[in-house]
Parts: C-alpha cells; sequence; structure tokens
C-alpha cells in the first residue's frame, strides 16, 4: 500500500491496514482550512458559469479502477493527464467527498482504462454512484497491480499511488506507472471525447 495513500486515509479518519507503517500518522500533513463565503463577501465565482466556461475544454474520457472485495472500485474520470516522462507519472483529480476514492487509496493501485468512441455507455455505468458499477462489464487483472484492465479499451495504464496532493475541494493523485498497453483493433474506433457535457468522436 502506497504510504501517501495511508497518510490521507488517517487524515480523515478512515480505517487503514494493520500493514501501514507506524510512522504514517505523524508525517500526515494537516487538512487544509475551507472557508465559507462570508454574507458581506461576494462569491469568487457562479458555480453554474464555472462549469459552462471549463466545458469549452474538450477531454478524453477514462474509468479509474482499483482491486477490492467483495468487488472492484470504479469511477468515470474526464480529469486524467500525462505528468511526467522519467519517472513514468499520471495523476488524476477525484472530488473528496467521493465515496469511490477511499476504496482507491486503500488498495494503494489503479488502473486507468481510456475510454473509446463507443463507449459511451460504459462510461455512463461507472458515472452513478452506488451499486454494483461493474455488474455485467468484462474485464481482466492488469498485469503489474490486479487492478481491473476492462475488455475493449483501445489503452490502460496500470499504476501505484506515488502521492496525494489536496487541490480545494479535489485530490490530486499521483501514480507512478508500473504496465501498460494497447488493443490495436479498440483503438481503430477513435476516443471518446467529452464537451460541453455531452460525449463526441473524432470525424473520419
Amino acid at each position: 500500500m502506497a504510504a501517501t495513500a495511508v497518510r490521507y486515509l488517517r487524515s480523515v479518519g478512515a480505517p487503514t491496514t494493520a500493514a501501514a507503517p507506524a510512522t504514517s500518522a505523524a508525517s500526515a500533513p494537516p487538512r487544509p482550512a475551507l472557508r465559507a463565503v462570508r454574507d458581506d463577501e461576494r462569491a469568487p465565482l457562479d458555480p453554474a458559469e464555472f462549469r459552462a466556461v471549463l466545458g469549452h475544454f474538450a477531454s478524453g474520457v477514462t474509468v479509474i479502477t482499483a482491486p477490492g472485495e467483495p468487488e472492484p472500485a470504479g469511477f468515470a474520470c474526464q480529469s486524467f493527464a500525462s505528468l511526467s516522462l522519467d519517472p513514468p507519472l499520471v495523476a488524476f483529480m477525484v472530488g473528496r467527498t467521493s465515496t469511490t476514492w477511499p476504496r482507491i487509496a486503500r488498495a494503494g493501485v489503479f488502473c486507468v482504462n481510456i475510454l473509446g468512441a463507443g463507449q459511451g455507455a460504459l462510461c455512463r455505468g461507472f458515472a452513478v454512484s452506488g451499486g454494483d458499477k461493474f455488474a455485467g462489464v468484462r474485464y481482466r487483472s492488469a498485469p503489474a497491480t490486479g487492478a481491473p484492465r476492462l475488455a475493449d479499451v483501445p489503452a490502460w495504464i496500470d499504476c501505484t499511488i506515488h502521492a496525494v496532493h489536496t487541490g480545494g475541494d479535489h485530490l490530486i493523485v499521483v501514480g507512478r506507472i508500473d504496465a501498460l498497453g494497447t488493443d490495436p483493433h479498440a483503438a481503430a474506433s477513435g476516443p471518446l471525447l467529452f464537451h460541453r457535457g455531452t460525449f463526441g468522436r473524432l470525424a473520419p
């Protein structure tokens, strides 16, 4: 289990495994103070305007998965990016109120499944909260971590949690790449794109 994930879980009072280092709690960074807007203070941004403007940035779509019991964990994630070549790092952002993130943190590992143009329904299934998101979903274990590698995705990246940083109401999760690969047949259809609240695909 990655020590950074253990420190995060302990900082929010979540249980961790007995194998966690005894010194992790002492080095846990304090949670940042979250301040509400005062009555005499204008809110910095209107949330609806924020979403509308940022929605103009088109992105790919991923499903982040992790092994777990009794079933694996996973959620749809638009905010994913490559970070570093040496060492090989990627990053994704997740809301601090996410109920899936603590399960990924406990696993200490994750797999990034990059979705293809025809996988909008698969994405929607992982975007909902609660329930068994893996019901009827085909997958195999990723080679390095055992995290679910979803069937027919154009590309996958198998990672160990390297660091976790706070970013306002989200967490910035950095993963070190242990293995990765592509499926040329699945990649032929192109990527699943997300833009202004809807899915799209590249024109031929």
